[in-house]
């Protein structure tokens, strides 16, 4: 799209509104954006380049307002969203390296949303409206639909996504403790004896090409449930030791520690697989994995090891 030029002199009106209703509390709100993302921040808004870009109402007649309520909007939904979800302020920092936070106008077209969204640009984090639309929606510039979709859209050199490193830091680590202790008490073993290998690199690598295929039916959403669903595959293990008496037969587990003597289970996507439909697990190299295809990835999680006892 080509750019409106700013203006070169608001009406009197609208620079009072500026200094009486912006300018005033900018720094008190650079202040709040700083406290809530734990790191120095400011705030970097040209009302003359933003306000070409109005329509009728709110934003044509009280442009000062209408930036103080984006910028509220975003510090309001930052703070909610960080304190919901460990680790998302580091993340923001950390895709938004400026530490800046602006209002500019939606370039992409067709817009991915209908009035608003952020994004991360030149290590800006950006309130983005669409043309037309100013003022319009403002408090869901960033909220965690919009928010999400912006940082993981962001330039990243990281092997994760931040889709798929949120769901691993909120959905896995929690809990998988716990799973390793089920394991460990079916094998007569300490936690510390057990290993769980997650392999979320080579998964994510191997998800993302298989969604580049045509015709693909891997999820849409998948990068968003990888720690959910690899948490889900060692559940299920447990859940079908447990159905196949492991914890209550020591020839059961004597055979198993003799196939897989490093007490190790580890997840990976293969090929193809060699006994089940959807998942299975395989003893290889001394350690017991639990595998599926990326076709398949999700399906039937808790049936991969219901034939375990016939592989020993």
């Amino acid at each position: 799209m080509v750019r409106l030029p700013p203006a070169e002199k608001l009406p009197l009106a609208l620079r009072k509104n500026i200094r009486d209703e912006w300018d005033s509390v900018k720094e008190d709100l650079t202040s709040q954006l700083t406290q809530v993302l734990g790191q120095e921040w400011t705030i970097d808004i040209n009302p003359a380049a933003v306000w070409p870009y109005h329509a009728d109402g709110y934003a044509k007649e009280s442009i000062g307002s209408c930036i103080k309520s984006y910028v509220e909007g975003a510090i309001y939904q930052l703070k909610y969203l960080t304190e919901r979800y460990d680790g998302l302020a580091q993340e923001v920092n950390d895709i938004a390296h400026a530490h800046v936070l602006t209002l500019d106008v939606e370039e992409v077209k067709p817009p991915p949303f209908s009035y608003c969204r952020s994004d991360v640009q030149d290590g800006k984090l950006r309130m983005l409206f669409v043309e037309g639309n100013l003022g319009v929606n403002i408090s869901d510039t960033m909220t965690e639909t919009k928010l999400f979709a912006g940082l993981n859209a962001a330039p990243n050199d990281k092997p994760l996504s931040f889709k798929a490193r949120f769901s691993v830091k909120n959905e896995y680590e929690p809990t998988i403790a716990d799973t390793r202790h089920k394991l460990a008490q079916l094998l007569g073993k300490a936690d510390d004896e057990v290993t769980l290998t997650p392999n979320f690199e080579d998964t994510f690598a191997k998800l993302a090409a298989a969604k580049k295929v045509k015709g693909s039916s891997l999820r849409d959403d998948w990068e968003t449930v990888i720690g959910m669903y690899t948490l889900k595959y060692f559940e299920g293990l447990a859940y079908q030791m447990n159905y196949q008496k492991f914890g209550e037969d020591d020839m059961i587990q004597e055979g198993f520690l003799e196939a897989v003597p490093t007490a190790t289970f580890e997840f990976r996507i293969v090929d193809k697989l060699k006994y089940q439909s959807y998942c299975e697990v395989e003893v290889a190299d001394e350690k017991l994995y639990v595998q599926t295809v990326a076709e398949k990835w999700g399906y039937n999680i808790d049936d991969a090891a219901t034939k375990l006892i016939d592989l020993l």
